[in-house]
């Protein structure tokens, strides 16, 4: 028995790098202007008040504040309506 594999037969052992995305802050955290809101693939999310989308689709927070979830109506061009998340920042007043 080889105590080495053969050359050929480690080709599928590598792994691809993890992706570490989804949902950082929940709904009710506090957060600080340009830290990450949630980072996502595509435009699952959409960005609201006090928010922006970085070049990855990350959606980032413009404003010290609370971070808030909503549900919006948005018709397809086909007609047919769905809902869509909205990601928004509430300003704090100090």
């Amino acid at each position: 028995m080889a105590f080495k594999k053969a050359a050929w037969s480690a080709k599928n052992l590598r792994d691809s790098k993890a992706k570490y995305r989804w949902v950082k802050l929940f709904g009710w955290q506090v957060t600080k202007a340009g830290n990450i809101v949630l980072k996502q693939k595509g435009d699952k999310y959409e960005v609201g008040k006090n928010t922006y989308k970085g070049s990855d689709f990350s959606i980032h927070a413009a404003v010290d504040g609370i971070v808030s979830f909503k549900k919006k109506k948005v018709m397809r061009f086909d007609g047919r309506k769905y809902l869509k998340t909205v990601v928004e920042v509430i300003p704090q007043t100090a």
